[in-house]
């Protein structure tokens, strides 16, 4: 069995008002859910006080690396060559966050180490039991 990866990193959020401020962050990946990672930020940073956690595809992170990707929720784009910048669409707003890219980069390696691209399987039959149950 696969283990989780997480990865703790500091990641700048990016305010309307003036000044960031630098709030920590934890990365995931599970290969049970290959094609996805996740960031959890702490419920300090939401206007509502809840923890607030992301899932957008792997594929997207590592593109978004090299330049901007995404049209959906989620998007991904270099800043410089040092930062990349990772913006969340919500029906409220846009929240933005810088992190550094060799953190990223460190990231993925690990969860290519895990399941390497192009090899993600799903058991679909086991997801489709799951979901009809004795159906």
């Amino acid at each position: 069995m696969q283990s989780v990866i997480d990865q703790a990193v500091q990641v700048r959020l990016i305010a309307t008002a003036p000044g960031s401020h630098s709030v920590p962050a934890v990365l995931h990946y599970h290969p049970a859910d290959p094609l996805a990672v996740r960031i959890s930020f702490p419920p300090e940073i939401s206007l509502d006080g809840a923890a607030v956690d992301w899932a957008f595809a792997r594929e997207l992170l590592a593109d978004g690396l090299e330049s901007s990707s995404g049209s959906g929720d989620v998007r991904v784009r270099p800043l410089g060559g040092d930062r990349t910048v990772l913006e969340f669409h919500v029906e409220d707003g846009v929240a933005m966050v810088q992190v550094v890219t060799a953190d990223l980069r460190r990231f993925l390696d690990r969860t290519y180490r895990a399941v390497p691209a192009g090899s993600e399987l799903l058991d679909v039959d086991r997801g489709l039991a799951a979901l009809l149950g004795d159906a």
